[in-house]
């Protein structure tokens, strides 16, 4: 999770960004509470993967982590699309993937001990 904000983070480095920030737009978007409130959501998803983790029963977090990073991995890879400086956004695309597949092995892979697990 800190991977992924730290991303975001040092994407502010990039010249011009803070100038967009300033002017209200973010990428190509316009920002708005629609764009803050779509991003928290994003940006919350692995928070709540750690505290869900931690807290479902065996079945129930297995199939979560499948779903939920299985359709994180597109996403990620998305980032790197359009962007100018793709070593950066290739780098903290590429790990993210890493990651989330790691995820999706260790959860396809994830023994099982009964019917009730």
């Amino acid at each position: 999770m800190f991977f992924y904000i730290y991303v975001d983070y040092l994407h502010l480095y990039q010249p011009g960004i803070v100038d967009d920030i300033r002017a209200g737009v973010v990428f190509e978007f316009d920002i708005s509470q629609t764009f803050v409130v779509t991003s928290l959501m994003i940006v919350g998803i692995p928070a709540l993967m750690i505290l869900l983790s931690t807290t479902l029963p065996a079945r129930a977090n297995r199939t979560l982590n499948l779903v939920v990073a299985s359709l994180c991995i597109p996403i990620a890879a998305f980032n790197v699309v359009g962007e100018s400086w793709v070593y950066f956004y290739g780098l903290g695309a590429g790990v993210e993937v890493i990651i989330l597949a790691y995820i999706l092995r260790s959860a396809w892979t994830w023994p099982r001990r009964g019917k009730g697990t």
